[in-house]
């Protein structure tokens, strides 16, 4: 008989999911924070979540990105806007 080891169930928490979880903010909750990252998969790609996850940290980081003249930021928060926009008709 081969002896193996117990397989940790894949951890299905974006980056997206997993700091709006660990905010301060009262709003925050499991199911709300499931949502918001499952409107993240379907419309940001990784780069643009873990970018936009440093936003529930550093909110000054998001004021930073929207008024950039750079076009790499504006066109990330084109993209971020989009995102915003969706989560808030899908989740609420």
């Amino acid at each position: 008989m081969m002896a193996t080891a117990p397989i940790a169930p894949p951890v299905s928490a974006n980056v997206i999911e997993r700091a709006c979880n660990q905010s301060d903010r009262r709003a925050a909750n499991r199911q709300l924070c499931n949502c918001i990252g499952t409107v993240a998969d379907m419309t940001l790609n990784r780069s643009d979540q873990r970018q936009a996850a440093r936003f529930f940290s550093d909110p000054q980081r998001a004021q930073d990105m929207r008024t950039s003249d750079r076009a790499s930021d504006e066109a990330f928060w084109t993209r971020y806007r989009s995102f915003g926009d969706t989560a808030e008709a899908m989740c609420g």
